[in-house]
């Protein structure tokens, strides 16, 4: 059976035309609804999360944009339970919580540091962009190296998201194509 999409947006949830609201509906994704959208803490975020992973059977794929990265990651810090069944993580465009700049813009971020820098317990792959306001692209790959995830870089993307132009994000959705491949035996995936 082919893994469950778990969608964890970022800051402000996703809009209508945002690809992780679109690939939801394409792909009947779950989706994670914090209470508090504009409010996280790693605490309440990743526990939502869990709840989400609690809540759905089998195999899951989370599919993570922003804040929504941080999310996984204190996640994956501070609950085991249904990690063994996380074949992968697509972590899109994670937001530097430490960087002073960006808290600065976005005072609310400030809560999600410090950043987990453990090894992820499962497959993950990070894409970020060479223009990307709320994390600097060296930053992005030191993430990526932390958390012992394989790194893939967007280009000149901007937060990959709706404002620098990927609603429906077609090469996302090769990536992830691409990934499930990777993550899962072959006779499985039907994406």
């Amino acid at each position: 059976m082919t893994p469950t999409l778990v969608i964890v947006p970022g800051l402000g949830d996703s809009g209508p035309e945002h690809w992780q609201t679109l690939w939801t509906q394409k792909f009947g994704a779950t989706r994670v609804q914090q209470d508090d959208l504009h409010t996280p803490t790693p605490v309440t975020w990743a526990g939502r999360l869990q709840e989400v992973v609690d809540a759905t059977p089998g195999d899951l794929v989370l599919v993570g944009h922003s804040t929504g990265v941080l999310t996984i990651v204190h996640w994956a810090k501070l609950h085991a339970a249904g990690q063994n069944r996380v074949k992968g993580a697509l972590l899109v465009g994670p937001s530097d919580a430490e960087d002073q700049g960006v808290q600065a813009e976005y005072p609310a971020l400030a809560a999600m540091a410090p950043i987990p820098r453990s090894p992820l317990p499962f497959p993950a792959l990070v894409i970020a962009s060479e223009s990307d306001p709320f994390v600097s692209f060296d930053r992005a790959q030191a993430f990526a190296d932390a958390w012992d995830a394989e790194f893939i870089s967007a280009g000149d993307a901007g937060h990959i998201n709706v404002a620098s132009g990927h609603g429906e994000w077609p090469d996302g959705e090769i990536l992830l194509s691409e990934a499930l491949h990777a993550w899962t035996p072959p006779d499985i995936v039907r994406f």
